[in-house]
């Protein structure tokens, strides 16, 4: 809340709130790898698991940068898995809910989750 001037947020929904919510998780977690300097994608960096919660340490800063890269190139061409990866890894939001916030079926979901991570594992992994 403390993100947002939530005296001048007119909340149009609980998904419009969880939407701007994973919005405010990516940022903070983009800006604070940034701010670390870790802007090299070494050979030697671990394969990111997206199923799995992770935070921000000086190892992750880079795959947090890589990451965030993927998910705008993405969000380019596919705005809706831009979206469930959002949701789902910056929000915590489970494939259930993520369906719910973004009025589709659970199963659609579950399909564009398994392609996006699909398609960011291979452009992180491109660069390597």
């Amino acid at each position: 809340m403390r993100l947002v001037n939530h005296r001048n947020v007119h909340w149009q929904s609980r998904a419009h709130f969880f939407a701007l919510a994973a919005q405010m998780m990516r940022r903070v977690l983009v800006d604070y790898a940034r701010r670390r300097g870790n802007l090299k994608r070494g050979g030697n960096v671990q394969q990111i698991s997206l199923d799995k919660t992770w935070f921000v340490s000086e190892e992750r800063s880079a795959e947090v940068v890589a990451l965030d890269d993927a998910l705008r190139g993405l969000a380019s061409f596919d705005q809706r898995k831009s979206q469930i990866v959002e949701l789902r890894f910056f929000g915590g939001l489970s494939i259930e809910e993520t369906a719910s916030v973004l009025g589709v079926s659970p199963g659609t979901v579950m399909r564009d989750w398994t392609l996006a991570k699909a398609w960011l594992r291979k452009e992180i992994t491109r660069d390597r």
